[in-house]
């Protein structure tokens, strides 16, 4: 019985003999001789070859080793070649996947590799001391397989520069392992499994045939699919080695220690060393089995502690960003894609969670086209209740359905202000506005745009819609507007930004003008809808009744009316001519909206006689009287000339030296002269024009003579080569022609930087009265002293356009060196003939020489750099933060950085009016209704019949005014000592 047993356990399998050892040695030195032999005739071949041409490079001897090695000569040798090298492109173009022939037999290769592990896996059932007969179905296949696989190995090695390399490869080395075998088994007349297993490796180019089949598109997909083919591709070779050795024994035992065990209980015990949990009821017994466990446990830590847990976490982000968002019926969120970047997202979380501090109700779905980094992550994460971010693209329609866009309140697009290529940044947002707007046309867009002209593009789309809320925020426009109007106003910048940046650090004022300062760092621009008791009052009697009764500033109302054909949607300080509506919406300088709900709430028959404005609240009345109302205006009007400045200080409110002159009070003295009608202005009538100007005729030589002419001017330093981006130096220049100055008001301009770049510039300057060009550099003295810079008025230092290596501390190197040697420069105040407030004055000592510092406005575009210019802390001298807001360079006017541009985005959102009210005080009057009539291009080339519309110049417009002058006579000059002096 015993013996019987025994016998049919030898017993093989139908169609089975057993395989001796000679069989098998056979099948694997196969492999192993041709690698060798291989290997050593490549060797003994390229040295050959390097010896043949070193000898052929002899004098003398070439001719003699031509004839012995081809017989005789080619009259044509690089015919052959030319042939020999077509020959190799074509088989390299073939084997390639940029065709489609080579893309179907790189599919090919894979899918019949594929196939040839699957027949493994079902011989791998029978016993390894088995070999297959002739009578098994799968080996037909397999040679057949195998056969294509020895035509496609001839093709790489025929391809390949390098046949040393090629045949240390891997796929090589798969190829040579398991190809020849295939060829014994058809002599011997019988398979053996042998080193098949190696077929597994095949599975590391699942990634590229994925990407062929277009099944992954995303850099998270391929990552995944890379990384899990690493996996298992090392999980069944691993399986297959176990399966060989402990099926086969120790060579040297003669099988005695070999166990027989399947090629799953080979996969299992390799993942449970993978998982470096042993339970020990599959183990190696084998030396060779037990040795490759141990090298291959140690690969295990490196497998399990990177591979793994990254496939794991990719699996969670899909799981996590990939959805779509719920919309929950009357809960309110917007969308927020494009530049989705750290900096970006906590710049917009800071600035749009500003407006309702305290109060949540609006949620934000942020849609990033990769998934969220580990520090961006954290951030959602903070701010988990009320942000939600999803993976996708706002091109695609199916991720502009997961988030609901056509639910959304607003679709708001983000953009990098210090990408290298702006125009590329700004098309690609562009493309966003379009995807959005023909998946759902009445979504309200709010975009940021790098360059002014390519902001062109946007009202062309057939859905977009200024009225309904589409809006553009354009940084150069805004930027270069802002320092256009520092350097006609100083100061400006620095009182139009902290009426837009919040500053939320506590700082203890040491003396009272750092008192005055930060507390105007608190107002900021509201908007209210007026009372209907202020209908048919002027606009100068509204605004000194809020001034002196309601303790408030208003600057501007919204105009519902057509001026001369030409939509006006705001008026800033119109004249007494304009006569206020019922439901007018007006634009106050305050500190919160609830101070400026009085204007809402005001009555004349209940709140005339109240002397406290915070006494002024909603009433009951529903009887106006307009009798009490004139009573009341009289009775404002007699206290302001009875006692003006005693008016202005009972109301406590700091007012800066800037004012906001009327058309009436301009026309009298200015426009009403001979010169009007000579002035050319643009087909809008809102700048000043002139025929179009060569470059060479206002290029500034270096004589002493071309220098004198200029006083009083404005001297612009740009950096930037003839591979710089457009930085766009007309949003400079419109703001300083605008036509609401005369003619003989206008200052000269002269631009300091390469002449390369300026040639890039000048198409959209050559129509601009009064500009010149410098060629050199703001860091050379002499360069400056050509284009007078100890006369100018204001010296603006403009950021050059990013680079794709620059860091965010050097992105302001040659602005900060500028600025240290313009400052540097001492300059006699008895060479100045002109008087200027602003120099300042080094010295105290009467005898001796009177020097100033030349006025400077500088860009900054990361506002951290500030240190490098101020050295001295700031409002508080123990200041360790970078703080740009509480620098003293900042309050002096004198330095300035669009950074405070993204908080625009927040406030477009919850009230375009204020967005407006700003573009039309630094872009010279430009508003989103006049973009609608005016032309870009036909302002560049307009003709000489350029119609002027009067409209044009009814504007008002920002100046300095005197402290020694009106209800500002009262206020002491304080003369601080020189190390104060700014």
């Amino acid at each position: 019985m015993l013996r019987a047993k025994e016998q049919d356990e030898n017993e093989e399998p139908l169609g089975k003999i057993s395989c001796t050892a000679e069989i098998r040695a056979a099948f694997i030195l196969s492999s192993f001789v041709i690698f060798i032999i291989g290997l050593m005739i490549l060797f003994i071949f390229r040295l050959f070859w390097r010896v043949f041409m070193k000898w052929r490079t002899i004098k003398g001897t070439g001719i003699i080793l031509e004839l012995f090695t081809s017989g005789t000569i080619d009259s044509n040798p690089l015919r052959r070649l030319y042939f020999s090298d077509l020959f190799r492109d074509r088989i390299e173009m073939l084997l390639s996947a940029q065709t489609v022939v080579g893309q179907v037999l790189m599919i090919l290769v894979f899918v019949l590799s594929i196939g040839s592990l699957i027949i493994y896996f079902i011989n791998s059932t029978d016993p390894v001391r088995s070999c297959s007969s002739y009578q098994d179905k799968t080996i037909p296949f397999d040679l057949i397989i195998n056969a294509f696989f020895s035509f496609y190995f001839g093709l790489r090695f025929l391809a390949a520069d390098d046949k040393i390399k090629f045949w240390l490869e891997m796929n090589s080395i798969v190829d040579i392992f398991t190809i020849p075998p295939t060829f014994i088994s058809y002599y011997l007349k019988s398979n053996w499994l042998g080193l098949r297993f190696l077929r597994a490796l095949r599975l590391l180019e699942l990634p590229q045939i994925l990407q062929i089949l277009q099944a992954i598109r995303t850099s998270h997909s391929v990552k995944f699919a890379k990384l899990l083919s690493i996996v298992l591709s090392t999980w069944f070779t691993a399986a297959g080695f176990i399966h060989l050795v402990e099926n086969s024994g120790d060579p040297w035992l003669k099988i005695r220690n070999s166990q027989n065990i399947s090629y799953f209980d080979s996969v299992y015990l390799v993942m449970a060393t993978t998982s470096t949990v042993g339970f020990g009821d599959v183990v190696a017994k084998t030396s060779l089995g037990r040795t490759f466990i141990i090298f291959f446990t140690l690969g295990s830590l490196v497998l399990v502690a990177n591979y793994i847990p990254e496939m794991l976490e990719l699996l969670a982000k899909t799981r996590n960003y990939t959805g779509s968002y719920e919309v929950v019926k009357g809960k309110k969120y917007i969308v927020v894609c494009g530049n989705i970047t750290v900096d970006s997202v906590t710049a917009f979380l800071r600035n749009f969670l500003r407006h309702n501090s305290g109060e949540i109700n609006t949620e934000i779905v942020f849609l990033g086209e990769t998934p969220p980094s580990l520090e961006l992550e954290t951030i959602f994460k903070c701010n988990l209740a009320y942000t939600t971010f999803i993976c996708g693209s706002a091109m695609k329609w199916k991720d502009l359905k997961r988030v609901a866009v056509e639910s959304a309140e607003a679709c708001l697009i983000l953009a990098n202000p210090l990408c290298s290529d702006s125009h590329a940044e700004d098309t690609s947002n562009i493309m966003r506005v379009l995807s959005v707007k023909n998946y759902y046309p009445k979504t309200r867009i709010i975009i940021q745009i790098l360059q002014s002209h390519n902001k062109v593009y946007l009202p062309k789309i057939p859905s977009w819609d200024w009225n309904m809320g589409d809006n553009i925020i354009c940084f150069a426009e805004l930027k270069l507007g802002f320092l256009a109007q520092g350097c006609l106003v100083p100061g400006l910048c620095t009182f139009l930004t902290s009426l837009f940046v919040e500053q939320n650090k506590k700082v203890i004022p040491k003396q009272t003008w750092e008192k005055q300062f930060l507390d105007g760092l608190k107002n900021k621009i509201i908007t209210q809808r007026l009372s209907d008791d202020f209908a048919g009052m002027s606009f100068p009697d509204v605004s000194r009744l809020c001034f002196v009764k309601l303790n408030l500033m208003l600057i501007a109302i919204e105009n519902r009316s057509a001026l001369h054909g030409v939509y006006c949607g705001l008026m800033l300080n119109p004249p007494a001519q304009v006569r206020l509506r019922k439901n007018t919406l007006g634009f106050f300088i305050a500190e919160s909206p609830k101070e400026v709900k009085r204007a809402f709430y005001y009555c004349v028959s209940c709140h005339s006689d109240l002397t406290n404005p915070e006494l002024i609240v909603p009433c009951a009345c529903r009887t106006k009287s307009w009798i009490h109302l004139t009573g009341a205006i009289k009775a404002i009007k007699s206290n302001i000339k009875e006692n003006p400045s005693a008016s202005a200080a009972q109301n406590h409110i700091i007012v800066k030296p800037l004012s906001m002159e009327s058309w009436s009070s301009l026309a009298s003295r200015t426009y009403l002269n001979d010169e009007r009608e000579n002035e050319q202005l643009d087909s809008s009538g809102m700048f000043h024009w002139c025929k179009a100007v060569a470059l060479e005729k206002v290029i500034l030589k270096r004589s002493g003579k071309s220098k004198l002419k200029f006083r009083n001017h404005i001297v612009a330093c740009v950096f930037g080569d003839n591979h710089s981006t457009l930085m766009g130096l007309r949003n400079f220049v419109m703001p300083l022609r605008a036509s609401n100055y005369t003619r003989r008001e206008l200052k000269d301009i002269v631009f300091i930087g390469s002449l390369d770049y300026m040639q890039k510039e000048w198409r959209f300057l050559r129509n601009f009265p009064q500009i010149y060009v410098m060629p050199g550099s703001a860091l050379y003295p002499a360069d400056l002293r050509v284009a007078n810079i100890e006369y100018c008025s204001m010296c603006a230092i403009l950021s050059p356009p990013s680079r794709p290596s620059s860091s965010k501390i050097q992105v302001d190197t040659e602005t900060i060196m500028a600025t240290l040697n313009i400052g540097s420069l001492r300059v006699s105040t008895s060479a100045h003939t002109t008087t200027d407030r602003r120099s300042t004055i080094y010295t105290e000592d009467l005898t001796r020489p009177k020097y100033r510092r030349i006025p400077i406005i500088t860009e900054l575009k990361n506002p951290s750099n500030i240190h490098f210019i101020e050295q001295l802390g700031g409002l508080e001298g123990n200041l360790k933060e970078n703080n740009l807001l509480l620098s003293t360079s900042f309050s002096a006017g004198t330095v300035f950085s669009g950074n405070f541009l993204d908080s625009l985005l927040a406030t477009a959102f919850y009230n375009y009016h204020v967005l407006e009210l700003l573009q039309m005080l630094v872009t010279g009057g430009i508003s989103s209704q006049l973009e609608q009539h005016l032309d870009k291009e036909k302002f560049c080339d307009v003709t000489d019949s350029c119609s002027t519309f009067s409209s044009g110049r009814l504007r008002c417009r920002l100046g300095l005014l005197s402290l020694d002058q009106n209800i500002l006579s009262s206020v002491k000059v304080c003369d601080y000592p020189a190390s104060q002096r700014i």
